[in-house]
């Protein structure tokens, strides 16, 4: 499994994007989003009812310190940064280790331990971007767009694709 790891998460600041964070790293093949920083209920709620309407076994968890998560981290730590390694340069190499795999996005200014707890520092581009940008491309990047073939069969909601408009559907979920 692919996790993601939002560090640095401050309520007022930071609500929509750390939530865009979480149905980024979702919808891209994650499965599970941990995050960093204020403690804030209304994120992980957000996320559990797209979750149940959307499907997926998707799950958000606070950490309340950081840093022996991310030193304890049983897996390959890779922070998205626009200070490090190009992504192209790095890619092959990140494959193989993608089954806990823990992708690291900042949201404050990044620590130095950061940079040095991680096991790769990779850079989608040089230039100041979004963490959930960087994260999609990082995710299609990673399982070469197999991503975009995800289906939730416990969804209650699917699209049906349609050239115009929107076409969404009520499914019967059955449970196990």
């Amino acid at each position: 499994m692919i996790a993601v790891f939002r560090l640095g998460h401050r309520v007022e600041r930071d609500k929509r994007l750390t939530t865009h964070v979480a149905l980024v790293a979702r919808a891209f093949g994650a499965g599970k989003m941990f995050y960093s920083g204020e403690r804030d209920t209304t994120i992980e709620n957000t996320v559990e009812k797209v979750v149940r309407k959307w499907g997926g076994g998707f799950t958000v968890e606070y950490v309340g310190n950081w840093r022996p998560f991310l030193r304890n981290w049983e897996g390959t730590v890779v922070h998205l940064t626009m200070y490090g390694l190009p992504l192209k340069e790095v890619i092959e190499e990140l494959r193989p280790s993608m089954d806990g795999m823990l992708v690291v996005v900042g949201g404050m200014k990044v620590e130095p331990d950061v940079f040095k707890a991680s096991d790769y520092n990779v850079a989608v581009t040089n230039q100041p971007h979004s963490e959930a940008a960087a994260l999609a491309v990082f995710l299609d990047w990673l399982q070469q767009g197999r991503e975009l073939e995800i289906s939730f069969p416990d969804a209650e909601l699917a699209v049906i694709p349609s050239a115009r408009g929107k076409k969404v559907v009520r499914r019967q979920v059955t449970q196990a």
